[in-house]
């Protein structure tokens, strides 16, 4: 195989994973917007009951759920619990926004 052969391949898988990559990112951002729908209908909810905007116990609970999925989907867990945790205060600022 000739070095511009390689390069070739390469630059095939390059684009290949790239694709990949894009694809991916579409799903990353539809997922969270179909979540972020369900997270303001329960902050909308929480409201018209009066309950706090935060659930610790349920937050604590989610954290490590996914800290146990991220170990059997080989994502680290650390990264994947400051993920959760992101998007949590999101959720969280979102709620307190329906109750002013």
């Amino acid at each position: 195989m000739t070095e511009t052969d390689v390069v070739a391949r390469a630059a095939s898988l390059l684009k290949e994973h790239r694709a990949s990559i894009d694809r991916l990112d579409a799903i990353l951002v539809f997922t969270l917007a179909e979540r972020f729908k369900h997270t303001q209908a329960v902050g909308k909810l929480k409201a018209e009951h009066d309950l706090p905007p935060s659930d610790p116990s349920r937050e604590a609970t989610q954290i490590a759920r996914l800290e146990d999925l991220s170990r059997e989907a080989d994502l680290d867990p650390e990264f994947a619990k400051a993920f959760l945790n992101f998007i949590i205060q999101e959720v969280i600022r979102h709620h307190r926004k329906h109750q002013s």
